[in-house]
């Protein structure tokens, strides 16, 4: 191996992918049926996003080395990524024929015959992904891959483990801390502390892996569905508001009206009081910053904030206004623009999420 492709080797492993390609495709201006360097450039375009030259690249290096395990597995994965499942499948299983003692062979087709997406190929999946652990029982991405299928079969207990024991071997698997948080997230009603163990892997698999969006995405939800919540308290806070001005205007007076106005006041202290010291006690110190910039660069918590905040400033000015009915009543559109802004932001939510 010339000292060029040694060097793009190297620099493909610290992610630092156009400087290795552009390395390559130097080391093949003077030997263009090099495999090796051909399956590496393959792996460059591949990672960079381009996926059809990245196809065309590994295919070259088949012609040349028809036996080489490595274009075989590059092939599939590029094709994994152009959804041609079935000829995936087929280049999987050929990396298997040729080397049926290398994990990463049982790997490969384990992760297309997931992708594939028949349920009755899961199994088929599982037992590649086993079949890989047993083989390199060190391999954190082997482990994650058995996660990873439980995962997608709803068998929690299992993917909690494999995703716990990949974590074990490679503590930076940033795919591992993010998919563990789901199955966390999934639980948080269930068991106290699941939310904050979700948010700090989130946060975790964020900084391990800048490219991550995955992270980065439920990290943003997990802050809308945090600021969403506080809407009960909002609603809450404008029918007690709405009931005790109606009554002020009734004609209530001397200790009655006080008591109607403290009632209220207290109702609107109180639920925004004790909803702001539960958040305080369910988002660590460490996991305030990370949510904070999350949700000031995320346009549905943001309109989420905004619409809850009118209605809150609503009320607040109600208890002052009481007597007039037209503001009153100006907490039922406001209201109405929470719900219909909580199912906006959350349609764009949904429509932004990374795909699997």
């Amino acid at each position: 191996m010339s000292l060029a492709l040694q060097q793009a080797d190297a620099l493909f492993d610290l992610g630092r992918h156009e400087q290795a390609a552009a390395l390559a495709a130097q080391h093949l201006a003077g030997a263009p049926d090099d495999a090796t360097a051909l399956v590496l450039l393959a792996r460059c375009r591949h990672r960079l996003g381009d996926a059809q030259q990245a196809l065309t690249t590994v295919e070259h290096a088949l012609r040349v080395a028809p036996e080489s395990v490595s274009a075989w597995q590059v092939h599939a994965h590029v094709l994994l990524s152009l959804k041609e499942y079935k000829q995936a499948e087929v280049s999987a299983r050929r990396t298997v024929e040729l080397a049926p003692q290398l994990w990463a062979s049982h790997y490969t087709l384990g992760l297309v015959l997931d992708r594939g997406g028949r349920r009755k190929r899961k199994r088929a999946a599982a037992e590649s992904a086993r079949r890989a652990v047993a083989l390199a029982p060190e391999e954190s991405d082997a482990h994650f891959l058995v996660g990873l299928i439980a995962h997608h079969t709803r068998n929690h207990r299992v993917a909690q483990e494999a995703y716990e024991t990949a974590l074990r071997l490679n503590p930076e698997h940033s795919s591992a801390h993010n998919n563990l948080s789901l199955l966390h997230l999934r639980r948080q009603w269930l068991r106290p502390g699941s939310w904050t163990r979700a948010a700090e892997g989130f946060v975790q698999a964020a900084a391990l892996n800048l490219d991550d969006r995955h992270a980065r995405h439920n990290l943003e939800y997990m802050a809308w569905g945090s600021l969403t919540g506080s809407r009960w308290v909002a609603f809450a806070g404008t029918v007690a508001v709405s009931l005790g001005t109606a009554h002020l205007r009734a004609g209530a007076a001397g200790t009655d009206a006080l008591l109607t106005y403290l009632v209220c006041a207290a109702v609107l202290v109180g639920g925004w009081g004790g909803w702001l010291r539960w958040q305080t006690r369910r988002v660590p110190s460490h996991l305030r910053r990370p949510l904070l910039l999350v949700s000031r660069r995320s346009r549905p918590v943001l309109g989420m904030a905004f619409a809850i905040a009118l209605l809150v400033v609503h009320s607040a000015l109600a208890l002052v206004l009481w007597r007039s009915a037209l503001f009153a009543a100006a907490a039922i559109p406001l209201g109405f623009s929470v719900l219909v802004m909580s199912v906006a932001s959350h349609t764009t939510l949904q429509q932004r999420a990374p795909k699997q």
